[in-house]
C-alpha cells in the first residue's frame, strides 16, 4: 500500500465515520424532539404548579395566624381560669372561717 492509497483509504473511513456520527445525531435528535404540544402542556402544568404553591403558602400563612390567635385564646382562658380557681379558693377559705364562727357564736350562746 503506497502513500496515496493510505491517504485515501483514511479519508473514506473518516468520511464514513463523520456521516455515521452524523445520521446518529439526527436519529436522537429526531426521537428526543419535543413537540409544540407538549411545550404548551408543560407551560400549563408549570403554571398550576406555581398556583399551587401560592394557595400552600397562603393556607400555611392563614393557618399560622390561627394558630396564633388560638394560642392567645387558650392563654387567656387558662389566666381566667386561674384567677376563678383563686377565687373559689377564697370563698371556700372565707366559707369555712365562717362556719367556725358561727360555730364557736352557737357554742358560746348555749
Amino acid at each position: 500500500m503506497n502513500r496515496t492509497e493510505f491517504i485515501l483509504t483514511t479519508t473514506i473511513i473518516l468520511f464514513v465515520a463523520f456521516v455515521m456520527g452524523w445520521f446518529a445525531h439526527w436519529l436522537v435528535h429526531r426521537f428526543t424532539r419535543v413537540n409544540q404540544k407538549d411545550v404548551g402542556e408543560l407551560d400549563r402544568m408549570s403554571q398550576e404548579l406555581h398556583e399551587a404553591e401560592e394557595t400552600r403558602d397562603q393556607a400555611i400563612t392563614y393557618l399560622q395566624q390561627r394558630e396564633a390567635e388560638l394560642s392567645n385564646q387558650l392563654i387567656q382562658t387558662e389566666a381566667e381560669l386561674n384567677a376563678a380557681m383563686e377565687g373559689l379558693r377564697d370563698a371556700r377559705l372565707e366559707a369555712e372561717e365562717m362556719r367556725t364562727y358561727i360555730e364557736r357564736m352557737n357554742i358560746s350562746e348555749t
